[in-house]
Parts: C-alpha cells; structure tokens; sequence
C-alpha cells in the first residue's frame, strides 16, 4: 500500500514475549489472533492476499496487479503459493530483519524451497525485463518481500536474479522505511531468534 501511494494508518501492536501466550491482546482486532489485519471502517479484513486484494478492487488505479491478464494470473498463482508454501523456509528462517546477515545450516526442505522460489522469480524477471517481478511492482513483490529478507539475512538463493531482484526490492523507499521501522523495534518472541 505504501509503494503504491494507498493511504492508510499503521497501528503497530508488538508481539508478546511469550510465545505460548499467542498474542492473546490480538483479538480485540483479529478474528484470527494474528496480523495484519485491515480495518476499514466497520470492515475487518485479515490475512495478506485477502487485505491485498481488497485493496486492489478499492483502488483500481493503483495497478496492484499486472494488467495482462496471463501475467496476473501468474502473479496471482506465486502468490498463493508463497502465502500457503515455503513452510521449511518459514520455520527454519523466521523473518528477523534486525538479525545480522549470515548462513544458517539449513535442511534439504529450505533448499528446496529456494530452489523453487529461485526458479520462478527467474522466469518472471525474464519474462518481464525486471525490475520487479512483473515489470511494475506489484502484488506479487509485497508477497515475496518477507522471503527477500530472509534471503539477506540467512544468506540464501545466491544468484544473478536474487542479486538483481534483491537490489531492485531494497532500493524502494517503503523497504527502507520498513526495516528502519524494524530494526527500531526492542521487543524479541523467544524461540523464533536464530
């Protein structure tokens, strides 16, 4: 929403230090107990490509999808995947922007994962021209921008298109205004610090 100029109000609710505890205060927001959570007006919309895609069909013009449709069917199909995939990259390498870059011994599982996500983000820079997925940042980028991160930080999928497509990500001025925000933030969730 930030790099396609959609207005909108961060409320940032840090996570408890306990992780059995689960969150439990998320719920007087989230139907879930988890974030994000969009809420428009009397709306609640949760999950990422849930609150993506209302975005998108509230601001047409904003071009959150690609417009061909073969392309936004394909930007559609990667990110679903990585919303519902990539479980060994995610419980092997949470999503810690402030951890200093360097390797993690890593199982078969993650490198299979990024193998996978290597070879699509190849085919659609190819296809595209780049700098971004397809073409334009897009949906499919704000998908992918967790696992950019972990990429740096864990020190995974080197190569020639997630150099490019990592320096194309990080030079936008809402990453650097995200992992400022992160690299703020004092609070850790023990057990999830690697």
């Amino acid at each position: 929403m930030k790099q396609r100029g959609v207005p909108f109000e961060e409320n940032l609710q840090p996570f408890d230090i306990q992780p059995t505890d689960r969150n439990p205060h998320f719920r007087a927001f989230s139907p879930t107990g988890k974030v994000p959570v969009l809420v428009d007006g009397e709306l609640t919309v949760w999950e990422s490509l849930a609150i993506l895609e209302y975005v998108a069909e509230r601001h047409p013009d904003k071009g959150l999808w690609p417009e061909d449709s073969a392309s936004r069917a394909i930007a559609r199909s990667i990110s679903h995947e990585m919303h519902a995939g990539f479980n060994d990259l995610r419980n092997e390498c949470p999503m810690n922007m402030r951890r200093p870059p360097g390797e993690l011994k890593v199982s078969a599982g993650v490198d299979k994962d990024v193998g996978r996500i290597r070879s699509f983000w190849a085919e659609a820079l190819q296809r595209s021209g780049g700098p971004f997925l397809f073409g334009e940042f897009t949906i499919a980028d704000a998908m992918f921008a967790p696992v950019v991160s972990r990429f740096q930080v864990y020190r995974l999928g080197d190569s020639d298109e997630v150099r490019r497509y990592t320096a194309s990500m990080t030079a936008l001025d809402a990453w650097q205004e995200w992992i400022s925000a992160a690299r703020d933030e004092r609070w850790t969730v023990e057990g999830v610090e690697r």
